[in-house]
């Protein structure tokens, strides 16, 4: 009797221990963070503006985050497909904090430049580096140097989104003309170019935020800001409004 006690007991403790595990594996699969969708705006009503970074993820890239967080504000990163895997945990971090992210191309090359194919394959493989990482598919596509026409536009199959106010801080890498195109130049609807590679550029974000709150804007993503507009396959935008693509022959 005793022997069969104790191995009730035992049998017991081993039951409670299982049911422990699968406790602690289903808080687990609980606690797994999600993206954070697209917020519903109504940017033909709000003052919206979409900030964008093109070219990494860098070494500045986790700063940019950091800043946006604290300032309640969202982005976009059009990144580049070589870059990602240096990276991941900054890019699975991106929607995590509501940012949207977006496809720059594999290797920077001028789309123009290559056979549908290739342009096909540096979409592709940025397309899948970005799934990777951070769960979540890109849905458009910036063309490097803006450079794109009609075939490449077929070939991307995205969206393609340009912008309206170019920093040009990957010329003068200067904080404080950074800061003077990021919050003088912005209006309503536009979308505003810069590069988180740029130390200058990641320095004058903070205030870059600011002073776009101080200006009345709300910053939202691509996604975010084009929500109420169709946006073609191909077709090619620089702001919120336009009577339609504008596409490059």
């Amino acid at each position: 009797m005793a022997v069969l006690a104790a191995a009730g007991c035992t049998g017991q403790v081993d039951e409670r221990r299982a049911g422990a595990a699968r406790q602690q594996v289903a808080l687990k699969k609980k606690a797994v963070p999600k993206p954070l969708p697209p917020r519903r705006m109504d940017c033909a009503a709000v003052k919206c503006l979409a900030l964008t970074f093109d070219d990494g993820p860098g070494e500045y890239t986790a700063r940019v985050l950091d800043d946006l967080r604290k300032a309640g504000a969202r982005a976009t990163f059009y990144m580049l497909g070589q870059n990602v895997g240096s990276h991941p945990d900054v890019v699975r971090r991106m929607p995590l904090e509501g940012h949207e992210v977006a496809n720059h191309s594999w290797s920077h090359a001028d789309m123009t430049g290559l056979s549908s194919g290739a342009v096909r394959s540096e979409v592709r493989r940025t397309q899948e580096a970005i799934k990777r990482a951070s769960g979540v598919a890109p849905t458009s596509f910036r063309p490097p140097y803006g450079s794109t026409d009609a075939r490449v536009g077929k070939a991307v199959g995205m969206p393609q989104i340009l912008w309206s106010v170019d920093s040009l801080d990957w010329l003068h890498r200067n904080v404080r003309k950074n800061v003077r195109a990021g919050v003088s130049e912005p209006e309503k609807g536009g979308v505003v170019l810069f590069h988180d590679i740029h130390k200058p550029t990641v320095t004058a974000v903070p205030e870059i935020l600011a002073g776009l709150k101080k200006r009345g804007f709300t910053l939202v993503t691509v996604t975010e800001l084009f929500q109420g507009q169709r946006l073609d396959p191909g077709g090619r935008y620089t702001e919120l409004g336009e009577k339609g693509p504008t596409v490059a022959q």
